[in-house]
């Protein structure tokens, strides 16, 4: 398991060793809340090797830490994840179809795995959340910006598919198909007045402040019972894929029978 560091709050500077040691900082800042830094400030958090690395071990061992009831996702400086940083993986990796494969897998994996964990995840969103910064944000349970937040699939734009790392079954069903459909298809940014219009985001939270409003939704959610949280997660995330509102009915009932002893 990845040793938890505690460390000052986003937005706060760490030691240079420290910035140097790890590209994935967690701390505790509540009893039972998790909160988990992306720290490359000076690449907007952009996902470097040694990122995506350290994010899947920090939420591989979160998946049976039972001692976590919470988990709140942002960036170290002024972008929450500038997406794949792509010269670096261009050097790292030898280009063959395989490889780019592997790579590709690598990053849509940390989709499934947010959806997977038991607790509920907060992604505090404190600058620009761009490709693979804002399949991050879509695949947290609850999003909240600050005002300096902007979001768009950039994927489009440098040649690509718009479709990617899971941004195009999750936005349509945040947003709606036609607005996921302009998003996409254009690439263009979004500022956190427009995601909130949208949906896309909860609220937005003074400059400053998002990773405390993120803390304090936190603190609510703990004041629940943790098997309720756990199971109204999953419920929700599987009601997203049912076919029908008898299967989705069949779910909740079975849940809320298990959940009641």
């Amino acid at each position: 398991l990845l040793r938890i560091r505690t460390t000052p709050a986003s937005g706060m500077s760490a030691s240079p060793s420290e910035d140097a040691a790890t590209t994935v900082i967690q701390s505790e800042p509540l009893p039972g809340v998790r909160l988990i830094e992306l720290n490359r400030p000076h690449r907007l958090n952009a996902m470097s090797t040694d990122l995506l690395r350290e994010l899947h071990e920090a939420l591989d061992a979160l998946t049976d830490d039972t001692a976590c009831r919470v988990v709140v996702l942002t960036g170290r400086g002024r972008g929450f994840c500038a997406g794949l940083a792509l010269v670096e993986h261009e050097g790292n990796r030898d280009g063959s179809p395989q490889s780019r494969l592997w790579l590709q897998k690598h990053i849509a994996a940390l989709v499934p795995k947010l959806r997977a964990l038991p607790q509920p995840v907060i992604a505090a969103v404190n600058g620009p959340a761009s490709g693979g910064g804002l399949a991050l944000a879509l695949a947290s349970d609850i999003r909240i910006a600050a005002p300096s937040a902007k979001f768009n699939a950039s994927f489009v734009r440098i040649g690509l598919s718009g479709c990617d790392i899971g941004v195009s079954w999750l936005l349509p069903r945040l947003v709606g198909a036609s607005r996921a459909f302009e998003l996409l298809l254009t690439g263009r940014l979004i500022d956190a007045a427009e995601a909130d219009r949208i949906g896309l985001v909860t609220r937005i939270a003074p400059e400053g402040e998002v990773v405390a409003a993120a803390l304090e939704t936190g603190r609510a959610i703990i004041g629940n019972s943790p098997m309720g949280v756990r199971m109204t997660k999953e419920v929700m995330w599987s009601q997203l894929e049912v076919s029908s509102l008898v299967a989705g009915l069949d779910l909740e009932n079975r849940t809320q029978i298990m959940t009641s002893f």
